[in-house]
C-alpha cells in the first residue's frame, strides 16, 4: 500500500462488503396501480445516471436480428439450428420510414421492443472498446491501434468501464464524471456513486468513492442502536474508538472514514424506513407473479437491483442529491454451451425489469430525470460452436428514459457476413463502428459535462469523430 488514497479505498472497501445477489426468474411490479399516480417532491434539475453490466459477454447478434428475407435467410444459415431464433417468434421494431432495414428484438423482449417503438428507448449498433477508429485493413496490421487483451473477459470489462484501453490506470469514467459533477451535491452525505452489484471500475474516481448498497437498502452494522445487553456495550466500544483521536495518519484517517461509513449507514437507513417516509416506500408494491414482500421473495435479480435504485432516487430531495450514478449487474451470459435457453432467460429478466422500471420513474414523473443504459465485455461470434459462442468484439446495447431519442437505431449495423469487412477473422467477431467513448460521452454530455471538458471524463475522445451520437435530447 503505497499512498494515503488506496488506503482510505481499501479501508472503505473494508468495512462494507456487498452480499451476493438475489438470482431466479420473476417479474417484479414496481407500483401498486392504485398508487401509480401519486408523485414526489424532486429537483427539477436532478439526473440519475445507471449503468446495467450484462457480465459474461451478452450475444448481440441474437439481441438485434435482421427480420427482411433475404437478412434473415444469411442469419439462420450463419447462425445454424443451434443458435438461429424463429422469425416468427421475434419483436418487430418500428424504424423511421425510408430507413430500408428491418429488424427484430429477442423472443424474450417484448417489453423493450414496445419501448422502443414508443420512442422510449434507443438502440446503439456495433459499440466496442477501441484505441481510435479501426478497420479490417488496420487490425490485420495490429499494433497498438488495436485494444490490448481482446477477447479476454476481465481486460475488457476494465476497458469498457474505464474506456481508456491503452491505459493501465483503472479509473472509471463513472469516477471521472463523479469527479467533475460532485459540487452539484453539496451537503450530501452519500457518495454520488452508488452500487448495488458490489465493487466495479465503472465508478472508481479519483475524489469520489463507490457506496455499496444491496437490495435491501444500506450496508452496515446491525443493531448498531440497539439498547439490549451485550450489543449497546459492544457498540459503545466501537463508538469510542470511532470518536477517539490518534497520532497517526492512517490510524486517524482510517476511524475518519469508519466513522463517516457510520453515520451515513444511519442517515440512509432513516431515510429509506418507511415508517418514517411512507411516501418513498409504500409505492414499491410487488404483484402476485413476484413474490416480493412474502417471507421468501423470488425476484428477477435484475429488476431487484433496479427497485432499490428507485427507492434511492425517490430519496434524492431528502439525501440533497442533485446527481447520482449507479451500477447494477448480471452475470451468466458466457453462453458457450446452451445459449438459446440461458440467454432467453436472462434477456426475459432484463425485459422485465427495464420495462417495469421505466414505468416506475415515469410514475414518479421523473422519466426525463433518470437514463438507463446496457454494457457488456463483448459480443459473441456469428459462427456458434454446437450449442453456444464463443468471445467477440462489437455489440449493440440500449439506452431507456424519457430524454432518449428512441425509436431509432443509431450507428451501423455491421455487415453479417462471416469473413467480410467487418469481420476480424472467419467467425464473425465484428470490428466496432463506435467506441466505448462515443457512447460513454454522449451520456455524459446528457449528465451535464460541456463539450470543453469531455476530456476530463472521456481522454480518448478527441481521437474519434462523433463525442454526441445523437441518442440523448
Amino acid at each position: 500500500m503505497n499512498t494515503r488514497r488506496e488506503f482510505i479505498g481499501q479501508a472503505t472497501c473494508a468495512g462494507f462488503s456487498l452480499a451476493g445477489m438475489l438470482s431466479t426468474m420473476g417479474t417484479l411490479r414496481l407500483f401498486n396501480a392504485s398508487l401509480s399516480a401519486q408523485t414526489i417532491p424532486f429537483d427539477t434539475d436532478f439526473k440519475a445516471l445507471i449503468c446495467l453490466f450484462q457480465y459474461g459477454g451478452n450475444d448481440g447478434n441474437n439481441l438485434i436480428i435482421p427480420m427482411d428475407a433475404s437478412g434473415y435467410a444469411a442469419y439462420a444459415t450463419a447462425r445454424g439450428a443451434a443458435l438461429a431464433l424463429p422469425s416468427t417468434n421475434l419483436n418487430a421494431l418500428t424504424l423511421p420510414a425510408g430507413d430500408g432495414r428491418s429488424f427484430g428484438l429477442h423472443p424474450s423482449m417484448p417489453r423493450l421492443a414496445g419501448l422502443f417503438n414508443a420512442g422510449k428507448a434507443a438502440a446503439v449498433a456495433n459499440v466496442g472498446t477501441l484505441v481510435g477508429p479501426l478497420d479490417k485493413t488496420k487490425y490485420k496490421k495490429g499494433g497498438a491501434g488495436v485494444p490490448p487483451y481482446l477477447f479476454s473477459h476481465s481486460d475488457q470489462q476494465v476497458q469498457w468501464q474505464t474506456s481508456v484501453p491503452d491505459s493501465p490506470l483503472k479509473v472509471g469514467w463513472g469516477g471521472r464524471l463523479a469527479d467533475m459533477t460532485q459540487a452539484l451535491n453539496t451537503g450530501s452525505q452519500i457518495s454520488m456513486n452508488l452500487s448495488l452489484a458490489g465493487e466495479n471500475y465503472f465508478q472508481v474516481g479519483n475524489e469520489v468513492f463507490q457506496y455499496p448498497l444491496n437490495t435491501s437498502g444500506s450496508i452496515g452494522l446491525t443493531n448498531y442502536t440497539s439498547t439490549s445487553t451485550p450489543t449497546k456495550q459492544q457498540y459503545a466500544a466501537v463508538q469510542a474508538v470511532v470518536g477517539h483521536s490518534y497520532g497517526h495518519v492512517f490510524e486517524q484517517e482510517y476511524v475518519n472514514v469508519m466513522g463517516r461509513a457510520i453515520g451515513n449507514d444511519t442517515l440512509l437507513k432513516g431515510i429509506l424506513d418507511p415508517s418514517k417516509i411512507p411516501l418513498y416506500n409504500e409505492k414499491f408494491v410487488a404483484s402476485t407473479t413476484s413474490g416480493l414482500g412474502t417471507a421468501n421473495p423470488t425476484l428477477n435479480p435484475v429488476a431487484s437491483q433496479l427497485r432499490m435504485i428507485l427507492r434511492m432516487i425517490a430519496a434524492q430531495k431528502a439525501l440533497g442529491m442533485k446527481r447520482q450514478i449507479y451500477f447494477a449487474a448480471v452475470g451468466g451470459y458466457d453462453t458457450h454451451d446452451n445459449q438459446l435457453t440461458g440467454q432467453a432467460k436472462l434477456l426475459g429478466q432484463l425485459d422485465n425489469g427495464l420495462a417495469d422500471f421505466n414505468q416506475a420513474v415515469a410514475d414518479l414523473g421523473m422519466a426525463n430525470n433518470v437514463t438507463t443504459f446496457t454494457a457488456s465485455d463483448f459480443s459473441r461470434t456469428y459462427a456458434g460452436n454446437i450449442t453456444g459462442s464463443d468471445h467477440a468484439w462489437g455489440n449493440h446495447h440500449f439506452v431507456t428514459g424519457g430524454a432518449v431519442k428512441g425509436g431509432q437505431i443509431y450507428g451501423n449495423m455491421p455487415d453479417l457476413t462471416l469473413g467480410g469487412p467487418n469481420d476480424t477473422g472467419s467467425r464473425g467477431s465484428w470490428i466496432p463502428g463506435i467506441s466505448t467513448d462515443e457512447y460513454s460521452a454522449t451520456l455524459a454530455k446528457w449528465f451535464g459535462i460541456s463539450p470543453g471538458n469531455m476530456a476530463m471524463v472521456l481522454p480518448n475522445i478527441g481521437r474519434f469523430a462523433q463525442p454526441d451520437l445523437g441518442f440523448m435530447l
